[in-house]
């Protein structure tokens, strides 16, 4: 039996039809050269990355060969020699790949561009303020937080007796867009480092980062909740609240995450001295992206070289693992749901060749997710040497012990509510924030220290051997690997107590 998944799993929560994966139950110093305007959308534009070498902007040739080409420059991210055009001639990344100083170049759709705009399973249970308003705590804690099984579960409420985090550490939610007016996340939002990056070049007008009007729209908001929601006598408490949480959209008003606007997201997070990144999602419109395919190998390299040249500059990147109930280490996949933008047909790969991004990339921690019971979660995808730690992130097949009674994980939404969401989109913001502990008490740490000190810190989870999560006799999944590193749990269940104390 595999848990339901969202329409295209692009967000990692269950389940919101978005590039996450989500459940809801409502409670109340890149140098980045503009080398010409975005084109008209029409019905045949479409988006490209064009890779270069490395650290250089684009030549002459090159930049003529765009325009002969049929070509318009976006943006150019002239550090990691990314190139953003928008072409509505279908032979362009042929074309230009063929040119002298051009490393790779792909289409990053299937599907035109749209107009520009300024702008998961189970069902939703609303409260009313008189509900909100009756929740029971002890002195010292917010309204919702002895709902929050999640927090002890990674003795995080114990890290709070030391520390809530430092105001010098941010933490960027790459997503579809962050409420700042939440009243639990508006006095730990950091404006300065947040933005829009749905077009692949940032838009910094005042609100750009906030959520548009879909459903899925929500998800951002709600993982900035669980990574940094105030200590404040409202609502819920994050896993690090006393950090600063911004917003860095970069999903379209359909719920798309482009390459491009990936690519920009990570750009501005290094630019913008983040020290982590929060990413819940996978970049569409291939679930898999295939190193064979000329393609899809320039969205890996693209979004390969804006990643990393984030982690240069200090900041640590944190990805959930997805929701398929897959083995990432195994020796092929079935993938039916690329491209999700265009019509999608079942392709068999090797997801050693085939990477979902930015999961499976190099340097970037990879988060599985477990429910109240400190077992791997249902839906959550996983495997050896894929899978480097684990956190909360919920399962309905996992019930948490009282007060609690949710096995979903709390998060705050658009406009002052409160929501119940699992998924390993929530699971991800569990380790984010305690990255974000560990950089507040070890402030000159590397990306490689923290990411170091929050493995060896993890708690050590051996392999559910046998593994049958919906007790019906059947084996769902098989975990390999020694206690210490497994598929299931990596290097194991991350502790936010030896994140503050070691």
């Amino acid at each position: 039996m595999t848990a339901p998944c969202m329409r295209s799993h692009r967000l990692l929560a269950l389940p919101l039809g978005m590039a996450m994966a989500t459940t809801l139950a409502l409670l109340p110093d890149v140098t980045a050269s503009a080398a010409g305007a975005a084109p008209t959308a029409d019905t045949t534009s479409l988006s490209y990355v064009v890779n270069v070498t490395t650290g250089k902007r684009p030549s002459t040739t090159v930049k003529k060969a765009v325009g002969e080409a049929g070509g318009t420059i976006v943006i150019s991210y002239d550090r990691i020699g990314v190139i953003v055009v928008h072409s509505s001639n279908p032979d362009f990344a042929r074309t230009i790949r063929k040119v002298p100083g051009v490393r790779s170049a792909g289409a990053t759709r299937n599907a035109p561009l749209a107009a520009q705009s300024t702008t998961e399973a189970g069902a939703t249970r609303v409260l009313g303020a008189r509900e909100v308003a009756s929740a029971q705590a002890a002195e010292g804690q917010d309204p919702l937080e002895p709902t929050q099984w999640d927090l002890p579960a990674i003795k995080a409420d114990k890290a709070h007796e030391k520390t809530l985090g430092s105001r010098d550490v941010t933490v960027a939610v790459i997503d579809t867009g962050v409420d700042d007016t939440h009243p639990d996340l508006a006095p730990n939002f950091d404006r300065e480092a947040s933005v829009s990056c749905v077009s692949g070049k940032p838009d910094t007008a005042d609100g750009a980062w906030r959520p548009g009007a879909s459903e899925g729209a929500a998800h951002g908001t709600h993982v900035a909740g669980e990574i940094a929601a105030a200590k404040n006598g409202i609502g819920m408490t994050g896993v690090a609240p006393g950090v600063r949480v911004s917003g860095i959209k970069v999903a379209t008003p359909a719920d798309y995450i482009y390459a491009e606007a990936v690519v920009c997201g990570f750009v501005w997070a290094a630019e913008h001295h983040v020290d982590v990144t929060n990413n819940s999602y996978y970049t569409d419109p291939w679930k898999f992206n295939c190193l064979d395919d000329l393609d899809q190998r320039a969205l890996v390299d693209a979004v390969t070289r804006a990643s990393q040249y984030a982690e240069r500059k200090g900041t640590v990147n944190v990805a959930a693992a997805g929701n398929e109930s897959r083995d990432l280490d195994a020796d092929s996949l079935t993938d039916p749901a690329s491209p999700d933008d265009g019509t999608p047909g079942d392709r068999v790969i090797d997801p050693h060749k085939c990477l979902d991004i930015p999961t499976q990339l190099p340097g970037v921690v990879t988060v599985a997710a477990t429910g109240a019971k400190g077992v791997k979660s249902s839906f959550s995808n996983y495997g050896r040497h894929v899978v480097d730690v684990a956190a909360p992130g919920g399962d309905l097949y996992q019930s948490p012990a009282a007060p609690a009674t949710d096995g979903r994980i709390l998060g705050t939404m658009p406009g002052g509510k409160w929501a119940y969401t699992m998924g390993t989109s929530m699971a991800s913001p569990h380790v984010a924030g305690v990255a974000a502990l560990i950089k507040s008490t070890h402030p000159h740490a590397t990306a490689g220290e923290v990411k170091a000190l929050l493995y060896t810190g993890a708690d050590i989870t051996p392999c559910t051997d046998p593994y049958d999560f919906d007790s019906d006799g059947r084996i769902d999944a098989v975990c390999k690997g020694p206690r210490n590193h497994n598929g299931f749990y990596g290097r194991g269940i991350v502790n936010a107590l030896n994140a503050v104390t070691k």
